[in-house]
């Protein structure tokens, strides 16, 4: 169990930092002051899982030793095995977030293919599923960006996802989604497959300086689109921002005013270019332009199969027979899934 958390250097690291913080004027520096702040609370974040499960070892321990002297019954015994199992799992599941970008906030964006209509309302389902996953594991939710389908779902959404690990948990999402099902659009009831993308990106947050010139930014203003009050829809308050050196396109039309339009659209911006810079700084990531793949057959990660009843990730073979559960945000499986394969690759 140390060498999974390396605790031993982490308590350490711990001890070290705590020392800085004594120092007068380490508040000086307040960006740095809250980055070191920040690593102390993720190592004992770490600490305190390890000590969690020798806890519950301990526990196991004296138990065992009331069972022999008949004080204790065999299933107390395996009952308190079990919990020592199901936490080191879970852990060791939770060690593999160990990048420095893992623990940030997340934005997400999912858009519609292939598909039509068909695709718009499968970007209304998932776009239910990863706001009911975050509301279930303690995530606020946000909507930055909402483009509505013509006749159901929609086009594409961005959603932020403010917590810890947030970033970590969602990043294997990255990729195409596949939805097969008999259609509720089709009057013959016909079996119609659809395609969404899924993009995550992490939210850069205060302890990380991203400098943007801004004479790099071109700046656009329209009307927002689809339902949103009087105010909404006659007001040219919806913002589009591009990054000239690196091409990146970011919008907002969510707020009810061009300010905080363009403040959103700036944040969803800089989170988009810490992430290229990330992906060369770090050899190992893909580059999003990679993933950016078309959105039909053979790029999909992850298949949908209402009818047959079955949900199952391409990439680890990882399979689930009640796709209505994962549809209501039990996603924590493919989750686990994906980073242990990542992990061990």
């Amino acid at each position: 169990m140390g060498g999974i958390f390396d605790v031993a250097n982490k308590i350490e690291q711990i001890k070290d930092d705590e020392a800085k913080t004594l120092a007068p004027d380490f508040w000086n520096d307040q960006l740095k002051a809250q980055a070191l702040m920040k690593e102390i609370k993720q190592n004992k974040h770490w600490v305190q899982l390890y000590q969690s499960i020798a806890n519950k070892l301990d526990e196991l321990t004296i138990l065992r030793e009331f069972q022999e002297m008949g004080e204790a019954t065999d299933e107390e015994v395996e009952q308190q095995y079990l919990l020592v199992v199901q936490e080191l799992d879970e852990n060791e599941f939770k060690s593999t977030l160990k990048n420095e970008e893992d623990n940030l906030s997340a934005i997400l964006e999912i858009n519609a293919g292939a598909g039509g209509t068909e695709a718009c309302d499968w970007a209304g389902m998932l776009m239910r599923m990863y706001t009911m996953w975050g509301n279930k594991n303690g995530y606020k939710v946000n909507e930055l960006d909402y483009q509505a389908g013509d006749v159901a779902g929609v086009k594409s959404v961005t959603l932020e996802f403010e917590g810890d690990f947030a970033y970590g948990m969602l990043k294997g999402e990255n990729g195409v989604h596949r939805l097969v099902r008999v259609s509720p659009f089709n009057a013959q009831g016909k079996r119609m497959t659809s395609f969404c993308s899924v993009f995550v990106h992490p939210v850069v947050d205060d302890s990380i300086e991203i400098v943007i010139n801004p004479a790099d930014l071109e700046w656009d203003v329209f009307r927002a689109q689809g339902a949103g009050g009087q105010h909404v829809n006659k007001t040219e308050s919806a913002v589009r921002v591009r990054h000239v050196p690196t091409g990146v396109v970011c919008e907002c039309q969510t707020q009810r005013s061009q300010i905080q339009n363009r403040e959103t659209a700036l944040k969803m911006l800089k989170s988009r270019l810490y992430e290229l810079e990330l992906q060369k700084q770090l050899e190992a990531r893909d580059a999003i332009e990679a993933q950016k793949m078309k959105n039909e057959w053979g790029s999909q990660i992850r298949s949908y199969v209402l009818d047959d009843r079955w949900v199952k990730d391409l990439r680890t073979g990882y399979k689930v027979t009640n796709p209505d559960n994962v549809l209501d945000g039990d996603l924590n499986g493919f989750f686990k899934a994906y980073l242990l394969h990542k992990d061990g690759q």
